[in-house]
């Protein structure tokens, strides 16, 4: 067992847009090196705003948050910036910069000079760009990319900054399934390299697949928290989302079948139905 500290950890965290409503309540967090963990939860259940409180866009009013051992709420923010960085969930896609100078715009913390031009950072621009098959769009305008593209630029920019810890916001919202398995194979790399990294998702089936660990938060108090194949089950989605599924395991990963309300439910009054035409195989009924 490794007796080195958690790369990140949250202890008694509590935060509240309001003194009358409390968004965030007692949580606790501890995320080793290279840790790839996600955030569930339904929304407003305090998903985005406590990645907002450990890279210190906002402040909490009780706990601590420290990144390998340091005080988050003591350092400025270029040093914060310096070990966590965020990945919003997409950009506005009227931003006219070329993907190139977007994506060098990770570089600004760390860069020694006034402006990101050393050929150190123009190494590790271009291998990020490259590595993430960017490189042969550098001189495209983010308009016009494909939103996959700009799912991966997102990500790029981020790891371009070098941190220790990454927040991520939703990153397969809006994308086919084909984009969402190609970032979340992304991310699942820059944790294999040292990044511990902190996703925010409503995928179930992408964390089973991809996370080490998850953290399902309902009312923005923790309901669980470990292995995401332990820990989102029928009786988890249930309580937490509201809604009836079925798990089904496969090759040790659990996979989520939503399933359609029953006669007994009561989203939809059952008098409704009197008097509806229905369909069946062989015609009208």
């Amino acid at each position: 067992m490794s007796c080195e500290s958690p790369m990140l950890e949250l202890e008694g965290v509590q935060f509240g847009y309001t003194k009358a409503f409390i968004n965030l309540r007692g949580i606790n967090l501890s995320a080793d090196k290279g840790k790839f963990i996600a955030l569930m939860g339904p929304n407003g259940c305090g998903k985005t705003t406590l990645m907002r409180c450990v890279n210190c866009l906002l402040k909490i009013q009780e706990g601590s948050i420290d990144i390998e051992g340091e005080d988050v709420l003591a350092m400025t923010r270029k040093q914060v910036a310096k070990v966590c960085t965020t990945v919003p969930a997409e950009m506005p896609v009227e931003f006219s910069l070329l993907l190139k100078d977007f994506v060098s715009l990770g570089r600004a913390p760390i860069s020694s000079g006034i402006w990101w031009d050393s050929d150190e950072d123009q190494k590790a621009i271009e291998d990020i760009m490259r590595a993430f098959g960017l490189l042969k769009y550098q001189d495209r305008r983010l308009s016009q990319l494909s939103s996959g593209e700009r799912a991966r630029a997102l990500v790029a920019k981020g790891v371009v900054q070098e941190p220790k810890v990454m927040m991520v916001d939703e990153p397969s919202a809006h994308l086919d399934i084909k984009y969402k398995v190609q970032v979340m194979e992304l991310l699942k790399e820059q944790a294999k390299n040292g990044i511990t990294v902190i996703m925010a998702s409503h995928d179930l089936n992408l964390v089973t697949r991809y996370c080490d660990e998850a953290m399902m938060i309902k009312d923005g108090v923790i309901y669980s928290y470990g292995d995401p194949n332990e820990i989102i089950n029928e009786q988890s989605i249930k309580d937490v989302f509201g809604i009836d599924v079925t798990v089904v395991n496969v090759g040790g990963i659990n996979y989520v079948v939503p399933r359609p309300p029953s006669e007994s439910d009561s989203i939809r009054d059952p008098d409704s139905y009197r008097g509806e035409r229905t369909w069946s195989p062989g015609g009208r009924s």
